[in-house]
């Protein structure tokens, strides 16, 4: 389901209480009962089973649709429906092959809403693209979405395969696996980050996917890259299109339409961006510390009172013109103005065994894929505040970890270099990683320290890796835009690119990377874009020629 503009609060409604009437609004909507099954071991009520009474009691408040009950092992319906581990949750199983191994806790909560939400609706609410592929499906997909409790890209994926297996109940059964809970099984696919999805034991995505380039892959079995529309697809007029979720297109949509635009976010992946995997923001202004994930949703929901948002969409055609022509994986837009907000990527080390051991020991994101390696040793490759920040987030989840720099000194800030010394977290300077091996999964790094000029191995069951960022300047590149030598896209003073009605905030322009900068950016570009609607610049007489006219 796409995410749109939300309720406004009423007058003195608390943010918790407006939640509330939001989700009471969307359970009225079921019209059938939803029957839920917990499994469980009669030696075994643990964390997991409590926390599938305490999250199925919360929504049984919502909605009297929702019919729960519980059976042991060796009871006839775990038979009936081969179940054979503790927790399991069955959901409408007379109906849907939908179950989940483990427990729907912390970001899956917004995958279980969901999951409660289709089924009760029996709607997959596949766009008219992706259940025109589901449909070719002829023969059955046994899909397996490996999740951890702590990825906010992990619903994107995990609803993908709920809405396949709603879309395709005869053919396409579902496991999301919580990797806390089933760490065995998530070892035996080798699936050391997630989001991961198998179907049939075959890895068709790694990442999370769009809607439509996961059914894709789920009909190829084997994983796609990219989902090419038909040429019928949905029109949406607006005046401004924002490419990026994060801090910049988030601020940049509130300005727009708070300045008069009609105004739209385009975002693929996660909303928030980087900020969103990150485990603790500090000294952003008004909160001395905040979770990443939680400074995120603050700005998404004030952001929905404002802005439209299509989310896991990928942008795939920009045309320049007037109307400027946008096409996603979904639907066509047309806009008067583009803002491109793509922020940055993680960097790659570049050396051999990374690329090959990706999601098999290899991880840019202690916050997704942290609980996977509890108790089991690990290195953090980087300096600066990224690699100190998430090495305590790590060693703080009961891992073994270890900071790998290749200078004499840290770049973070003194602060996070006093906490790294107090957790007592062991350096090794001078000592870059020049091969990433192991055969399914990593097993050892050779290092080389610059300053002894030695070669030596480390044996590890993964490497984090927290090296900086590179600007997402694809499809700017592919529409034109000027790029500066550092690879970031130039702009003037107002935002603006080379190409008329073309701008750009955030991350993907350099400078300091720092939410609140990125922020400030956002809104910026938002008001010089009203501003040049109002009295395009492109139209004005030209009294010089070359980039710097554009600022005149």
């Amino acid at each position: 389901m796409e995410t749109s503009k939300g309720l406004n609060p009423k007058a003195g409604e608390t943010e918790n209480t407006l939640l509330y009437r939001q989700l009471r609004t969307l359970f009225q909507g079921i019209s059938k009962e939803i029957p839920i099954f917990m499994f469980l071991d009669k030696n075994k009520d643990d964390v997991f089973c409590k926390a599938n009474r305490q999250i199925i009691r919360a929504f049984r408040e919502l909605t009297d649709k929702i019919k729960f009950k519980e059976f042991y092992l060796d009871h006839n319906l775990a038979k009936k429906w081969q179940v054979d581990s503790s927790p399991t949750l069955l959901i409408d199983p007379d109906h849907y092959s939908v179950r989940w191994l483990g427990a729907p806790m912390g970001e899956e909560g917004r995958t279980f809403l969901e999951t409660i939400i289709l089924i009760g609706t029996e709607q997959s609410h596949l766009s008219d693209q992706s259940a025109g592929v589901i449909k070719k499906i002829d023969t059955p997909r046994r899909i397996k979405v490996f999740v951890s409790a702590t990825c906010p890209y992990c619903p994107q994926q995990a609803v993908n395969a709920v809405k396949a297996a709603v879309e395709k109940p005869g053919l396409v059964s579902l496991e999301i696996v919580d990797i806390q809970s089933r760490p065995e099984m998530a070892d035996a696919y080798g699936a050391q980050s997630v989001p991961m999805t198998f179907a049939n034991d075959i890895m068709i995505g790694h990442g999370a996917q769009s809607e439509e380039v996961f059914a894709s892959s789920l009909l190829k079995l084997e994983p796609q890259t990219l989902f090419i529309p038909e040429s019928d697809a949905e029109l949406v007029e607006t005046d401004l299109v924002i490419v990026g979720g994060g801090p910049a297109g988030l601020t940049a949509g509130i300005y727009a339409v708070r300045s008069g635009l009609k105004s739209v976010i385009i975002e693929r992946d996660a909303l928030g961006g980087q900020v969103a995997t990150t485990p603790v923001v500090e000294n952003y202004t008004g909160f001395t510390q905040v979770g990443g994930k939680t400074l995120v949703d603050i700005m998404v929901n004030h952001a929905l009172q404002y802005v439209q948002i299509f989310q896991g969409e990928n942008v795939v055609d920009i045309q320049p013109g007037n109307p400027i022509r946008i096409q996603t994986s979904r639907r066509k837009f047309t806009a008067r103005a583009v803002l491109l907000a793509t922020g940055a990527t993680h960097k790659r080390i570049g050396v051999d065994g990374e690329s090959r051991l990706s999601g098999r020991g290899v991880s840019y994101c202690s916050t997704c894929d942290g609980p996977l390696f509890k108790g089991k040793k690990v290195v953090m490759a980087g300096g600066g505040n990224s690699a100190v920040t998430e090495a305590l987030h790590l060693h703080h989840m009961g891992i073994d970890v270890t900071l790998i720099h290749r200078r004499d000194s840290l770049r973070a800030q003194e602060f996070l270099v006093k906490q790294l010394k107090e957790s007592l977290i062991p350096v090794l300077w001078n000592t870059e990683i020049r091969e990433i091996r192991g055969e399914t999964r990593v097993q050892e790094l050779l290092l080389y320290n610059h300053h002894t000029k030695k070669t030596s191995t480390l044996k590890v069951d993964g490497i984090f890796v927290a090296i900086g960022y590179q600007p997402t300047t694809e499809l700017a590149k592919k529409i034109g835009v000027n790029i500066t030598a550092d690879g970031y896209i130039e702009r003037d003073e107002k935002h603006r690119t080379n190409i008329p009605g073309f701008y750009s905030a955030g991350d993907v322009e350099g400078g300091y990377k720092q939410i609140v900068t990125a922020v400030g950016q956002g809104a910026e570009a938002a008001m010089a874009i009203f501003e040049d609607l109002i009295n395009p610049y492109w139209q004005r007489e030209k009294r010089f020629t070359g980039f710097s006219d554009r600022s005149t």
